[in-house]
């Protein structure tokens, strides 16, 4: 048998017909080729060529260049060891290349031909007379393996030509079916697509295999499916796309799961076998006809599982090697069909993007001249969504720039002119149920990119079960949840707030959701209507409302719970009649001093007033036990906060750049659920109230460039404090001291028992750092110039310690550097004994002792970085290190990481962690590079490595051996 990895033959001929010439070349074979002629099919003709008892390179040439073999098996088919061997070569060429084959079986049986029995048998065993036993049995297999394909039986024909006239079209559409296809192998982005689906799909292996591929409406997952389809379906013996099945196979209501299992399945057997008329009468059919058939299934946009359960339900309906592909924008459905290798189809990059666009609009991969700045003003407000790229490249396609000017201003609200992506984007938000649909448009009307911490809290009481909502609409790929964040697509956020609009285009009072300028204008200078229905108005940035608003302009929404206001033109005075129920405030830029005396926020949730004119919020004490977020930052002009007592149920409050606040209210003691409090560059900030000891769920605080800070706390211990900023506070000092520029820590930070990460960039008098606990994970001391102890131990190892410019460290601080890090900087002009593997340049070999056992052997790498100059720092920014080990002539990625800031004249050391399997040799090559987009990179002069054959964690003790100093110093 041909071996499966062979490449394919180019093919000559579409059709290569095997036959016994006395039986049927002048009758039934000669309509069968005039019929595939008058369909423009390309047959293999033998006429001329000399027969013998072997198949020359001739024939087996023509057998290997034909797409699709017919084999028209006759009485006396087996008695030609030329049609025996023909045979074999087909059935080769079928497991080997995936040629199609096709039987005809023309007065003969099926069962005869595969048990070699009746006249058939009778025949083949004549043959056989005198043949060699390997021969046979070739012969016998092959004979067996062709009579179990699926073909033509002439006996279930009434005539002839009926039966030649469905032959030809069958191999007409098998070779519609087959042709090469690269139509979609150009398009921008696919290339990238398909190498991160390789390690998915794992083509190489005869596992049978499932694989989703998942995302928003619109984001291309179609297309990519077909593209993989085209690439591979000719490396199967069997291969269907059934395409948008959530349409053209939709489940009605009332249906019973049998019933419509059974159709599925017939509808997968019909185009996987290209059979029109196909009897399923159970649902084991699919698994009896293909358990030993490799096959190549693509479903595509599956939006329910019982779709899944009626055609691929166990990969062993299918035989070795083959792949299932499902398509669909919800998660749960792969998941309930316990599918585990799930491709994620993202937006593109911002140049594919741009490309795509281009080639719609200018059929070319970059804009016209003239045009770089249109093109890109209508992706921006696509979005990157490939469907939205496709149409309004579309749309734009051939206008001139005149026109595209007067256009854009008009997409800006109405960005789907004819509907097309709408009617795609919508089957989406229709099979939702009504909870569900009332969700997604809040999330588009107001909510889009809103932690979702703060949509739960706001709409708890709106929803029976909104973190479930966000859930489905997450697996639906109607919005992403990334870095705790909501997001959804531009196309989607439109899409719901047309949708909102048309609730009542002539009357927007009767809106729930106001996102339009000219609708919110229009509801806010109507001074009769009432309009109770509006819960939420979302004035976007740089929009303006250029209707005149009074001063009571929002106290006929009785029900106004959301408000946003990033553009202009609403009157701040209108606040003293806003409606009590208002649950979220975001008005950045708020022209105001202070807040009208009649605000009420006893139900506020969020307050987000950033970059504010606000001295003071209001005067007297407000109810505020909703409030869960204040986020006054930017507010320059800020001198005090209100009074906070009844701010019970406070999470966060961001006073960041609030350089007029000279101190915080005693009352901050009773936001007993405080969990973020950002105080960074709160320049006039004196001390803190000694109330903060009542902050026990304080995790987060941050006092960058407290400049006047002088004392913060002493004698307490904040108890979930993770994450502490004293970056630039160089006042700090314990109530007992009087020095003005600290010198040393205050030992209570080593009593904050959960601290994780520490930030104390540019404290330049800052001699030593105390005892820290264990929770830490990282410290960056960045320009800690007179820096030198660390007085200080862990036991495990801190992921990060930055300790860049800190020249004054002495050998004991710069040894336990190494010792407790993942990843450590700090200066130095040597690499350190320690390292057992030490080399001038960038790379060094290591000799290991003895294959490494288990997972994986782990290395501590260093590489010094030659001085330099200031003028090289600014392009050593987001520059990566990279470390790649050869091994036996194997060369594999070890450690690809980021680096913040390449420093010349400095250490970085890391852990390299190396999987067993990739060493297959005792002797490894690491070579280390820094990488960095401008092509500028800073010369490594040094390098070295030191095996840790203590895989928890290295001691770094006198008496350990892998800490012995080399012979060789750089």
């Amino acid at each position: 048998m041909a071996p499966a990895s062979s490449p394919p033959p180019i093919c000559k001929h579409d059709v290569f017909p095997s036959f016994h010439g006395k039986d049927v070349r002048t009758n039934f074979l000669s309509h069968v080729l005039k019929e595939l002629r008058s369909k423009g099919i390309n047959s293999f003709i033998d006429d001329d060529m000399e027969r013998s008892k072997l198949v020359g390179p001739e024939l087996t040439e023509a057998i290997r260049g034909s797409r699709i073999a017919i084999v028209l098996l006759s009485r006396n088919y087996a008695s030609s060891t030329w049609c025996l061997n023909e045979l074999v070569e087909i059935i080769n060429c079928r497991e080997g290349f995936g040629q199609k084959v096709m039987p005809l079986f023309y007065d003969v049986d099926p069962t005869d031909v595969k048990k070699q029995t009746g006249d058939f048998g009778k025949v083949f065993r004549k043959t056989c007379k005198g043949k060699a036993k390997e021969d046979i049995q070739r012969w016998k297999c092959a004979l067996t393996e062709v009579a179990q394909i699926t073909g033509y039986h002439s006996t279930n024909w009434k005539t002839e030509a009926k039966m030649i006239e469905d032959i030809a079209t069958e191999i007409s559409n098998m070779l519609n079916l087959s042709a090469p296809s690269s139509d979609l192998d150009d398009l921008v982005g696919m290339e990238s697509q398909m190498a991160r689906m390789r390690p998915l799909l794992q083509l190489d292996s005869d596992e049978v295999r499932k694989m989703g591929i998942w995302g928003p409406p619109g984001i291309g997952k179609t297309t990519i499916a077909r593209s993989l389809f085209n690439r591979h379906s000719q490396d199967f013996q069997l291969s269907v796309f059934i395409d948008n099945i959530k349409t053209k196979y939709a489940i009605p209501a009332c249906s019973d799961d049998y019933s419509v299992k059974l159709y599925l399945q017939k509808q997968l057997m019909s185009q996987l076998t290209n059979e029109t008329f196909v009897n399923i009468s159970h649902l084991g059919v699919v698994k009896d006809r293909l358990k030993d058939k490799k096959v190549l299934v693509v479903l595509d946009d599956a939006d329910h599982l019982v779709q899944l359960e009626a055609m691929a339900k166990e990969t062993s309906w299918f035989g070795p090697g083959s792949r299932v592909i499902i398509t669909t924008q919800d998660q749960r459905v792969l998941k309930a069909s316990g599918i585990n290798h799930i491709h994620e189809v993202n937006l593109p990059s911002h140049d594919e993007a741009l490309q795509m666009f281009c080639m719609y609009a200018f059929d070319q991969s970059y804009p016209k001249d003239g045009f770089e700045e249109l093109a890109c003003e209508v992706m921006s407000l696509v979005g990157k969504l490939p469907l939205g790229l496709k149409v309004m490249g579309s749309y734009f396609r051939g206008m001139s720039e005149h026109y595209w000017i007067e256009a854009l201003p008009r997409l800006k609200t109405h960005l789907d002119r004819d509907g097309e992506i709408a009617r795609i984007l919508k089957f989406s938000y229709d099979v939702l149920n009504d909870e569900d649909k009332r969700l997604f448009l809040h999330i588009a009307c107001f909510f889009s990119g809103e932690p979702v911490d703060m949509v739960e809290s706001c709409l708890e009481e709106c929803f029976e079960d909104v973190r479930q909502g966000l859930r489905v609409l997450c697996e639906k790929s109607l919005i992403s949840i990334e870095y705790r964040d909501i997001g959804m697509k531009k196309l989607l956020v439109q899409l719901g707030r047309q949708i909102m609009r048309k609730e009542s285009v002539s009357e927007p009072g009767k809106h729930t959701f106001l996102n339009d300028a000219s609708d919110i204008g229009e509801v806010l200078s109507d001074d009769k209507a009432s309009n109770s229905n509006v819960i939420g108005i979302n004035l976007e940035q740089n929009e303006e409302i250029t209707s005149c608003t009074s001063e009571r302009a929002f106290q006929r929404l009785s029900n106004l719970q959301f408000l946003r206001i990033h553009g202009y033109g609403i009157n701040p005075l209108s606040m003293n009649y806003i409606s009590r129920k208002l649950k979220v405030l975001i008005c950045p830029t708020f022209p105001m001093s202070c807040f009208p005396s009649r605000f009420n926020p006893e139900f506020l949730v969020v307050l987000r007033m950033e970059n504010s004119n606000l001295e003071k919020l209001w005067k007297d004490i407000k109810p505020l036990k909703n409030l869960k977020l204040m986020d006054l930052s930017y507010s320059f002009r800020l001198k005090e906060l209100p009074d906070l007592s009844t701010a019970t149920n406070l999470h966060v409050l961001n006073l960041t750049y609030c350089s007029s606040l000279v101190k915080l209210p005693s009352s901050i003691g009773n936001a007993i659920n405080l969990r973020e409090l950002d105080l960074n560059f709160c320049s006039s900030l004196v001390d803190l109230p000694s109330s903060m000891r009542n902050l026990r769920k304080l995790s987060n605080l941050g006092l960058m460039e407290c400049s006047k800070l002088e004392v913060i706390l002493d004698n307490i211990s904040l108890e979930s404090l993770e994450n502490l900023d004293l970056s630039g506070c160089s006042l700090l000092k314990s109530n007992h001291e009087s020095s003005i520029n600290i010198q040393e820590l205050d030992p209570w930070i080593g009593r904050i028992s959960n601290i994780c990460v520490l930030y104390l960039m540019g404290m330049k008098n800052l001699v030593s750092i105390p005892p820290l606990p264990d929770s830490i994970l990282l410290i960056d001391a960045s320009n800690c110039e007179s820096l030198e102890r660390l007085d200080w131990s862990f036991r495990n190892l801190c992921n990060h310690l930055y300790f860049p410019n800190c020249f004054k460290l002495n050998q004991e601080a710069r040894d336990f550097i190494i010792q407790s890090s993942r990843y450590a900087t700090f200066p130095g002009r040597e690499v350190p004994q320690c390292f057992t593997y030490k080399s001038y340049g960038s790379f060094v070999t290591v000799k290991l002792n003895q294959m490494p056992l288990g997972k994986s052997t782990k290395f501590k790498a260093c590489i010094l970085c030659a001085d330099g100059n200031e003028d090289q720092l600014k392009y050593l920014e987001n520059t990566s290190l990279c470390c790649a080990i050869t091994s036996g002539g194997n060369v594999f990625i070890a450690f690809n990481e980021r680096v913040i800031g390449v420093m010349p004249g400095h250490l970085y050391t890391f852990v390299v962690e190396v999987e067993t399997e990739e060493v297959t040799s005792t002797e490894l090559l690491f070579d280390f590079d820094l990488l960095n987009s401008n092509s500028k990179t800073c010369e490594i002069k040094g390098c070295g490595v030191l095996q840790l054959l203590e895989v928890p964690l290295l001691s770094f003790g006198d008496d350990d051996e892998d800490f012995e100093p080399a012979d060789k110093e750089i």
